[in-house]
């Protein structure tokens, strides 16, 4: 956690001032602050640039985080693979700084939360250091390389992210956070602090807190103490104890503390407490750092699942990987809140940060939100997968040890990570000494975090177990194994067992392909929202299901994909692991189909299937739209999703009978990796009738012991008419990050939803706000996402606002759409 200057003086009988300096509107101190702002950046190869001299006027001025790639164009050039954008090439960015004379002595650090890709970052023409990996945070102390304090000092990063170096759109550039912070010369070391809590209870909370403070100059004796506040930031209990530093070495400090009637950070109470560390010399306050306190328990049982503070919580996760959409790799605290939070509304518990290291953003977010995270270190070990030559396999001897040590060490202290995951279905399964490369790595992790266990994700089964990978990890991870749960459970007694990654299903938000059967490729270059089709390694989610309540034992299951993400465009383009660097050959399909949500944030009819499984508030949902002029007296397959016990369906007012939740199945053709003798699958998840079509509504009523729970009705619309603009939140912060989502609804003249609408729209702004995405979900289509237009996709598109940094007041946006009516929105922009 960012260390930040602690607010609660008067509790802790604590007095000091922060040492500030001012550079380029920029407040620097004592802690650490954001590096973000007035960066020169261009897309050059020119090494040129990493001397303070280099002439960059003509360079483009931005604010960090920042993805060049997400700007396009999309082109077929690129491979549809990696999102058919340009991910790879060489550009620097370049700042001007002062250090000014009060900083004289201190410390200089610079934090890079993430770059991508193989970063070298250079001061004032020297080398401060390099870093391959794109997904891990990194700092640099720059002391040494600083001109005098009060003169201008010149930071200078490039980066080089490789083609074939990645299966899905990475991004590009300095895409995460920065930050600097001066230190004293005797300070707490960065990532150090580590909190645990061994023994917790009704009555009381042990929590051991350790750090480690390094010493530059001025060593001598100190006084360190750890301080717990509540949520309501009141002091509950402190430590302290005095030190004698030596130069140059790393001390370590160690204190154990009690909380009497400790709250329990849970998922449905994310309660934190803070540790507040201080280092006094002579009573003055030298450094500190604040780090997260969840208490809790967490537990993982063979033979019944994970167990969090007592009880059995069944994991309701989603992959997820870290680009945001229509704004591309670009960390956002608000745009990761939003995808957060309609994960929850599926009834999401957890998310398996697929397949790297994730933000601080969002462990920080799910600590908050009450989301258990397993944060994933590697997609490849040493050896490389098909057409990724250019992959972390070229580091793996080198990095793997520091990239995985900092991944533990940065997160270790957020109560939401409850598993640590050395690798995605890497190639070494296969190999006969496999287990020395999972055993080495497990290692690795426990040296850093003895606290929680370690998984995988393995695929190639049974290769996994002659190569005994699994025996070297705590969690078996299974990607794609449902069918298999029985049998790994025999092999791996006394092993906790975890769905990975499981389902695979496409489909493409508000598209039904008739007739209704399982279908690889469509000429549309979309997957029908039927939710009948999988690739050849993967299921329908029905069978997953089927086999997890066959197998209480199994701890519950990360699906892939909570929400759509660039690249990969399967069944469109390739195949995975494939042999083709250039997933083409059907562009323009070049983003996933696999996410219960879609690329804009829609839920798509999967979400709530998801929700009918995974939530228990009554919901009923049903498909397909209708409106089916061609299909007049034609019969179509109606489906309705629903936790109730029966669902009635009507069409036109006439009642088509009630069915049965789990009793009335629906037979659908599967084609099972592991069981090819099984040719369907009778699904008690879903429910169906076969009705003739007519225009009109079909509407599904849920019931629970005879009484109505729920219903959903949906109409065939007309003409489109209108367009309604609707703000996922009217008032935002106006520091020049926080955003509006706004949603993009194609109407008829009674404010039904057009389904199959895609007309163009022109967006237009005034205020202090700017729009910096759009989108709408289409999977196939080369229109940009940085832009003020933007074609609806199946009646539906989305327009991003940002704020205008110290700018207040009224944001208004309003498009233009020939022959319809545009209903603008408000937006507020407030300090």
């Amino acid at each position: 956690m960012k260390k930040q200057i602690l607010k609660l003086v008067s509790i802790l009988g604590l007095v000091f001032t922060a040492l500030t300096i001012h550079a380029e509107n920029i407040t620097y101190s004592l802690e650490k602050q954001s590096f973000n702002a007035n960066w020169q950046f261009a897309i050059i190869d020119n090494d040129q640039a990493a001397k303070p001299s280099f002439n960059d006027a003509k360079w483009r001025t931005i604010s960090l985080p920042h993805d060049w790639a997400i700007e396009g164009p999309f082109s077929k050039k690129y491979s549809a693979r990696n999102g058919g954008l340009p991910v790879f090439g060489t550009a620097w960015y370049r700042k001007r700084f002062v250090v000014p004379k009060q900083a004289e002595g201190k410390r200089v650090t610079v934090t890079f939360d993430g770059v991508m890709a193989n970063s070298e970052v250079y001061v004032n023409g020297q080398l401060a250091g390099k870093r391959p990996f794109g997904y891990i945070g990194f700092a640099y102390d720059i002391t040494d390389l600083l001109v005098a304090v009060g003169s201008e000092n010149v930071i200078a990063v490039k980066t080089a992210p490789e083609n074939y170096a990645s299966r899905w759109y990475p991004g590009s550039g300095i895409y995460r956070n920065t930050w600097i912070e001066l230190d004293n010369q005797t300070h707490i070391a960065q990532w150090e602090t580590q909190i645990s809590t061994p023994n917790i209870s009704t009555s009381s909370a042990k929590v051991i807190a350790k750090t480690q403070i390094n010493s530059f100059a001025n060593a001598g004796k100190y006084d360190v103490s750890f301080d717990i506040l509540d949520a309501d930031e009141r002091l509950v209990t402190a430590v302290e104890q005095t030190i004698t530093t030596q130069i140059g070495n790393k001390n370590s400090v160690e204190a154990k503390l009690t909380i009497d009637q400790p709250i329990r950070w849970d998922v449905d109470n994310p309660y934190r407490y803070k540790v507040i560390t201080t280092l006094r010399k002579d009573g003055n306050v030298i450094d500190t750092d604040i780090q997260p306190l969840g208490v809790r328990s967490i537990e993982y049982k063979a033979d019944d699942g994970f167990w969090l503070n007592g009880r059995r919580v069944q994991i309701q996760g989603v992959c997820l990987h870290h680009d945001n959409g229509p704004l591309g790799a670009v960390v956002n605290e608000r745009a990761i809140e939003r995808k957060l939070e309609i994960m929850q509304a599926m009834g999401v518990n957890s998310v398996r940060t697929a397949h790297n290291p994730p933000s601080p953003e969002l462990v920080e977010l799910a600590d908050k939100m009450g989301i258990l995270l397993q944060i994933e270190a590697f997609d490849t070990w040493k050896k490389p997968k098909h057409t990724v030559v250019n992959g972390y396999h070229k580091y793996y001897d080198e990095w793997s040890e520091q990239d995985l040590t900092d991944t533990v060490r940065i997160h270790r202290n957020n109560p939401s990570v409850i598993m640590w995951s050395i690798g995605n279905e890497i190639y070494e399964q296969k190999k006969n000494d496999g287990w020395k490369y999972a055993k080495r790595l497990t290692s690795i992790v426990k040296a850093a975090d003895p606290t929680r266990l370690v998984t995988a994700g393995l695929s190639d089964y049974p290769a996994f177990v002659k190569s005994k990978i699994a025996d070297e990890i705590d969690i078996v991870g299974l990607n794609y194994k449902a069918t298999e749960y029985g049998d790994i459970i025999k092999r791996y007694k006394g092993k906790p067992i975890l769905g990975t990654e499981t389902s695979s299903v496409v489909s493409t938000r508000g598209e039904y392909h008739f007739p209704v059967k399982p279908l690889e490729k469509h000429p549309s270059k979309y997957v029908s929202s039927y939710d009948n089709y999988a690739p050849y390694w993967a299921y329908i989610p029905d069978v997953e299901w089927y086999n997890l309540d066959k197998n209480p034992a199994v701890m519950g299951e990360y699906i892939w994909t909570g929400f759509d993400y660039l690249g990969e465009p399967t069944p469109y383009g390739g195949r995975d692991h494939g042999n083709k660097f250039y997933w083409n050959q059907d562009w323009p399909a070049r983003s996933s189909s696999f996410g219960a949500v879609d690329l804009a944030g829609f839920p798509k009819d999967r979400f709530f299937m998801y929700q009918s499984r995974w939530t228990k508030k009554p919901m009923v949902h049903v498909l397909p739209h209708w409106n089916w002029p061609n299909k007049v007296g034609e019969s179509i397959p109606v489906v309705a999703y629903s936790n109730a016990e029966e669902v009635e369906l009507f069409v036109n007012g006439v009642s088509q009978g009630k069915k049965v939740m789990g009793v009335d199945t629906v037979r659908i053709p599967v084609a099972l990796r592991y069981k090819k003798n099984i040719k369907h699958f009778d699904s008690p998840y879903r429910l169906q009738w076969l009705v003739n079509y007519q225009p009109g509504d079909i509407k599904v009523v849920a019931y629970n012991q005879g009484k109505v729970v729920a219903e959903k009705q949906v109409f065939t619309a007309g003409m489109a008419t209108q367009v309604k603009l609707t703000a996922d939140r009217h008032a935002i912060t106006a520091d020049g990050k926080d955003l509006s989502f706004i949603t993009v609804d194609v109407l008829d003249a009674k404010g039904n939803l057009v389904p199959n609408a895609d007309n163009l729209i022109h967006f237009s702004i005034e205020g202090p706000g700017k729009i910096i995405a759009v989108g709408n979900g289409d999977s196939a289509t080369t229109e940009p996402f940085v832009a003020d237009y933007r074609r609806a996709f199946n009646g539906k598109a989305l327009v991003v606002v940002q704020s205008k940094k110290g700018k207040v007041g009224q944001i208004t946006v309003t498009g233009y759409s020939k022959q319809l009516n545009v209903l603008p929105v408000q937006i507020e922009s407030k300090q």
